[in-house]
């Protein structure tokens, strides 16, 4: 087996990898402050399309993560980024909030419900019936449907509760048009987060806690995975899958001196 080469950037989930329901994960810190102390490329993933990365950079200040803006990558500048590649200067009707409509101006996207070029949802704290029964009406007229992500659940202080891929799937059923998911685990969202660091996927690693979004991710897009047990998935859920991450550790913490 080919020896593998030095991680040289890191790519890391945010939700059960640094934080926990509005806390930092012990090692964190230490994690963040190493990597920018090496000066090696990285960035903070999410697919949550609520927050831009000025709202992330600044929750994630709060809990003491100093993460630049610039080291923040959504699911929603994913999808903008997608979009522009493919249909410069286009038409979106958004089911979104700021993270996603902000992504999608910066991009030159106008945001309308008149004869739009694409659907796009995102993750929203409110999704409106009228708003779901509007974007079947513009898809079944020939809109394009693009999703920020596949989840179909959020974590809440409540419990599970229902988002982006659980939506699409009820427009999906009323349209018969399944959507392209620009998030994880779609490796397009990592290709483009390493293509805006300068990094190259045989010498990066991506960090999460979730085998089927993060760790195919990174697998799919040729790079190492560490798996940590701080999020949803435990070390007995790891054997249900047919594919499996280079390494599995406790937590963020164990990885520090590795960077």
């Amino acid at each position: 087996m080919a020896e593998r080469k030095p991680i040289e950037s890191w790519l890391t989930d945010m939700d059960g990898v640094l934080i926990h329901e509005g806390t930092p994960i012990p090692g964190a810190d230490a994690f963040i402050k190493r990597l920018r102390e090496s000066g090696k490329p990285f960035l903070v993933l999410t697919n949550n399309s609520i927050y831009t990365p000025r709202d992330l950079q600044a929750r994630l200040s709060r809990m003491g993560l100093d993460v630049p803006v610039e080291n923040i990558w959504t699911s929603a500048l994913a999808t903008a980024k997608f979009l522009d590649d493919q249909r410069p200067g286009g038409t979106a009707y958004v089911i979104g909030e700021a993270g996603l409509t902000t992504a999608l101006h910066d991009i030159g996207y106008i945001l309308t419900d008149h004869e739009p070029d694409y659907v796009v949802l995102g993750e929203t704290r409110t999704y409106s019936f009228e708003a779901m029964t509007k974007a079947v009406r513009l898809i079944n007229a020939g809109a394009r449907f693009i999703c920020t992500n596949p989840d179909e659940t959020g974590p809440s202080t409540e419990g599970p509760l229902p988002a982006t891929g659980a939506v699409a799937a009820l427009i999906t059923k009323a349209t018969g048009k399944q959507p392209y998911f620009a998030g994880k685990p779609n490796p397009l969202m990592m290709r483009t987060g390493l293509n805006a660091i300068g990094a190259h996927s045989e010498t990066s690693a991506m960090i999460g806690d979730r085998m089927d979004t993060d760790v195919l991710a990174g697998l799919e897009a040729g790079m190492q995975t560490f798996l940590v047990l701080t999020g949803l998935t435990t070390a007995l859920d790891t054997e249900r899958f047919p594919y499996r991450p280079t390494k599995t550790v406790d937590s963020i913490a164990d990885l520090v001196d590795l960077v």
